[in-house]
């Protein structure tokens, strides 16, 4: 049984990593790793004997890399010449990867970069290769960039099929591949564009989308934290509903699903216009515990004046049975919570701006 938790937080100017029991009350934190280095993607791989840390950094300098640890961040390992590298035909260059996520087999991980890519790795992560399907798509041409660039920040394997990923990326809108990577498809529909003219905002492709999530043990129902909307699929992305009503907001960035709850989802609203910070400057997390039908606002603990963005990977669960949730603010705050949401207390403040939290029971 796992006593211990890892918590893992991406800044734009290194990485730090915290341990505590399985109680969470107590934390005691290392960094910075790669410092003075953009950290907006790390995964916790608990798969194997010896779980494997790895972490997207970006130098000004030295450009991107996925590192790699086994011993939970003591040393770190690189590839020679970076890990992710677009072929030469392609003519394009890594600017950040955005997201790291490990597949359904053993040993295979996903990353999603910036130019708007999505790679494969069939060794843990120390080298990738480049879905050139979905890079050679016909709409790539015409995928636009959101505020912070143009980017696959969700990649989501299907936890049964290896065959089936989904990904979704700023301003593209939701992918998905039933082939192994062969061919993918648009599946956008339901999905509102509003920055688009009225009449044309419901296109097949060209949606800021946001975030997506889903629990392993109910894959067809998918959720999803689009530019200005808040939806669920029940058919795989086929097709998405608004589950939006009874939220403050209906922008954000996180959408969290509950470790051991499929039906049990989290999200940050934020005023979608005017400052991105929560409405009236409060914070909190909303949980909707039917699949969205309803809403409820946690914010025992969170302080009372809040005008702090989260974005779409700072948000996350951890795997205990009683689930921890957390978040971190671009104040470089990080907030916890180890009885999932009810309360919350300040895990780590004073860092830079924080870009991506991972957590695990180990």
């Amino acid at each position: 049984m796992a006593d211990r938790t890892l918590l893992m937080v991406g800044t734009r100017k290194g990485l730090w990593i915290g341990t505590s029991d399985e109680a969470r009350a107590d934390w005691e934190f290392t960094g910075p790793h790669f410092d003075m280095e953009e950290v907006y993607s790390c995964l916790i791989d608990t798969r194997g004997d010896t779980p494997r840390l790895l972490v997207g950094s970006s130098s000004s300098w030295l450009g991107p890399q996925v590192w790699r640890s086994d011993d939970l961040g003591a040393s770190w390992q690189e590839t020679p010449n970076g890990a992710i590298r677009f072929p030469d035909d392609t003519g394009a260059k890594v600017e950040r990867v955005w997201q790291l996520v490990a597949g359904s087999e053993d040993g295979v991980v996903y990353a999603g970069t910036e130019p708007g890519a999505v790679w494969r790795s069939t060794d843990r992560g120390e080298t990738f290769t480049l879905e050139r399907a979905l890079w050679d798509h016909p709409h790539r041409q015409e995928w636009g960039a959101g505020f912070g660039g143009q980017a696959f920040h969700t990649v989501l394997p299907h936890p049964t099929d290896p065959r089936s990923v989904t990904a979704a990326i700023s301003s593209g809108g939701v992918y998905q591949t039933n082939d192994g990577g062969e061919s993918w498809e648009a599946h956008n529909h339901g999905v509102k564009a509003e920055f688009l003219p009225e009449g044309a905002q419901y296109p097949e492709f060209g949606q800021c989308v946001h975030k997506i999530t889903r629990h392993p043990s109910r894959p067809e129902r998918m959720f999803m934290q689009n530019h200005g909307g808040v939806y669920r699929s029940d058919d795989h992305g086929a097709t998405w509903v608004s589950i939006a009503d009874g939220l403050p907001a209906d922008f954000g960035f996180p959408i969290v699903v509950h470790p051991h709850e499929p039906d049990t989802i989290y999200v940050f609203p934020l005023n979608g216009s005017g400052g991105r910070y929560p409405p009236d400057g409060e914070a909190g997390v909303w949980r909707s515990r039917n699949g969205g039908d309803t809403w409820e606002r946690l914010a025992q603990g969170l302080p009372d004046t809040f005008y702090v963005a989260v974005m779409r990977d700072a948000m996350c669960a951890d795997d205990h049975q009683r689930a921890g949730i957390y978040f971190g603010g671009r104040n470089g705050a990080v907030w916890g919570s180890a009885d999932e949401g009810e309360s919350w207390s300040q895990v780590v403040a004073d860092l830079p701006d924080v870009m991506v939290v991972r957590a695990a029971a180990i």
